[in-house]
């Protein structure tokens, strides 16, 4: 069975977050891409589970400008293990930093001797996240700034990154691409 309930916050707005009943399974912003993708079956109303509560105060410290860390939640994200591997390598991106696509690229690729690894594996990788905001895939960037590949949008992704504090001068807004 897998839960669900909301979180509003009022400049960011409503995000829907799942549980297992044990652990976060998912968070999604309205009209994301990929919305519930990685559940299976419906998602039951329940705004009373332990791990509910702690995901809103989790939520609330991040929107009051702390720095929660990812590990403090039980996370259970469905994904292939390669997904699950990029996953746990963006969760060890800093509060208010960047990487590009091509970093982790080439950070998994070392780690498994190998010479190079596709950046456009770890984006689509990076594009199902379905935990968003706690495991943060809006601080990944392309590698001459483009701020593409944010399957909550654009304005979301930025409003993210101004919110901790990224200076934005480097990046752009591509004219075409993928989840603008």
């Amino acid at each position: 069975m897998v839960y669900r309930t909301s979180y509003t916050h009022p400049e960011f707005g409503e995000v829907a977050i799942a549980s297992d009943g044990q652990s976060i399974v998912g968070l999604w912003m309205a009209g994301q891409k990929h919305f519930g993708g990685t559940v299976d079956g419906e998602m039951v109303p329940a705004d009373d589970l332990p791990v509910f509560a702690q995901a809103k105060d989790w939520l609330e410290r991040y929107f009051a400008g702390k720095r929660p860390a990812t590990a403090e939640l039980p996370l259970a994200p469905n994904g292939t293990a390669f997904r699950q591997r990029v996953w746990r390598k963006l969760a060890e991106i800093p509060y208010g930093c960047v990487r590009t696509y091509g970093d982790l690229a080439r950070e998994i690729a070392q780690e498994d001797g190998k010479e190079k690894m596709s950046s456009q594996a770890v984006g689509g990788a990076v594009g199902h996240n379905p935990i968003s905001i706690i495991i943060p895939c809006h601080r990944v960037v392309g590698a001459n700034g483009s701020l593409t590949g944010y399957a909550g949008g654009l304005t979301r992704k930025i409003w993210l990154l101004e919110h901790e504090g990224v200076d934005m001068e480097a990046f752009f807004v591509p004219k075409k691409g993928t989840a603008l």
